[in-house]
């Protein structure tokens, strides 16, 4: 009898500790926010649509929206890409105090398509960016996300990317502030970024 209650009293407390667990892990993503343990500073070195190097350093003193995406993305890049022109339009004057980056996972299609057209159809102060696939590559390190080329029939060229599909937001200072994940709404990235100017 003593057995089955020490039996009994460890599944509870397996149970217990199991609920905690989750809880703690569904407390801490938060409202489509992931936070990074701790700062680090992405850096890329890649070209506009003109050809023109761009890099990192050069948007010191703003906040960057960076997105890795790809024009033929049917759903998760358009739907990222139309919340950054809420966010722009919303911001208003302050619009001028962040930075929205495409940076093409795609680099060669993408630039063949016409980058800088499709940024902006979404809203003009998008800046694409598509480099090298080395450079490419190493931008996706220095941010810590995945991508991949896929074989699909469906798709043109036969052909589509997996990425990651968070929008990292940088500080003016260059480190990382937070990433919002995918369906995070306009509004509360607005609402983020207003509490930081």
């Amino acid at each position: 009898m003593r057995l089955r209650r020490l039996q009994i009293g460890l599944w509870v407390a397996a149970i217990a500790a199991m609920v905690i667990f989750a809880g703690t892990r569904w407390a801490t993503q938060g409202e489509g926010v992931a936070e990074t343990s701790q700062a680090f500073t992405p850096v890329f070195t890649l070209a506009d649509d003109e050809g023109r190097i761009r890099t990192s350093a050069e948007f010191r003193g703003k906040f960057l929206l960076v997105f890795f995406g790809f024009t033929n993305c049917p759903d998760v890049c358009p739907t990222t890409l139309s919340d950054v022109a809420q966010v722009l339009d919303d911001l208003g004057a302050d619009a001028e105090k962040v930075q929205p980056l495409f940076v093409s996972i795609d680099p060669e299609r993408d630039r063949r398509l016409g980058l800088a057209a499709y940024t902006a159809a979404f809203h003009p102060a998008i800046l694409g960016l598509a480099g090298t696939e080395t450079e490419t590559k190493a931008a996706a390190d220095s941010f810590k996300i995945f991508y991949e080329r896929e074989n699909d029939a469906a798709s043109p060229d036969g052909y589509s990317m997996a990425h990651s599909p968070g929008l990292f937001l940088i500080g003016p200072d260059g480190e990382w502030l937070r990433q919002f994940t995918y369906g995070t709404p306009a509004a509360d990235i607005l609402s983020d970024l207003q509490t930081r100017f």
